[in-house]
């Protein structure tokens, strides 16, 4: 419920967070990086109650729609960030702190002189590395086919990560208890099918 921001999100966070504190305890974190209307991390953390949840949303109205989905009695173990996340993640959260990220349709900034633009490049997964303990995973997907050989190619050039699927892009989730985003389940009903990539902190 809206009442309860104050409960789940913090606001364009300038310091370290203190997950322990943050949450009250030291269950393994997962984070969510682009939680857009929150299908997944409100069905995911219900799913799997023994994580916290940290997601990352940098829309206002976004997190409206994320905070109608959960509320402090069903969702303890979940925590909203509302900012945009980029190479500045390393300063957000300690080293070693995550075992898992999900990032499910991130813009594909399909016009090449916004390329820079795109979230999936050296300096961010240089970034995540740092944060993530090793052999966590990554969990990508993308209906943009020329974004997804970019992620694909920008991972395989990183030396921190491998791909753990024996086709790196391929159209079967990553996940097996996988959850669609809206976006996804809209773009599956007009015959758009997903690409998903699954990649390891080594």
């Amino acid at each position: 419920m809206i009442e309860d921001r104050d409960f789940f999100v913090l606001d364009n966070v300038q310091e370290r967070i203190e997950v322990p504190a943050l949450f009250g305890n030291d269950k393994q974190l997962y984070i969510e990086i682009g939680s857009g209307k929150g299908e997944f991390i409100s069905q995911y953390a219900l799913l799997h109650p023994e994580w916290n949840f940290l997601g990352f949303e940098a829309r206002e109205k976004r997190i409206r729609n994320i905070l109608k989905k959960i509320s402090p009695s069903t969702h303890p173990n979940v925590r909203l960030v509302r900012m945009l996340v980029n190479s500045n993640i390393a300063s957000l959260l300690p080293p070693e702190s995550v075992q898992g990220v999900f990032i499910q349709y991130p813009d594909p900034w399909p016009k090449k002189r916004h390329h820079k633009r795109r979230l999936i490049q050296q300096d961010f997964l240089n970034a995540l590395a740092t944060i993530m303990v090793p052999d966590a995973e990554v969990h990508i997907s993308t209906d943009d086919l020329d974004y997804a050989n970019w992620i694909a190619e920008e991972f395989l050039k990183n030396p921190y990560f491998i791909s753990v699927q024996d086709e790196i892009i391929q159209k079967i989730p990553s996940l097996e208890d996988h959850i669609p985003s809206w976006y996804e389940a809209k773009q599956t009903h007009k015959g758009i099918s997903p690409n998903y990539m699954l990649f390891k902190r080594i």
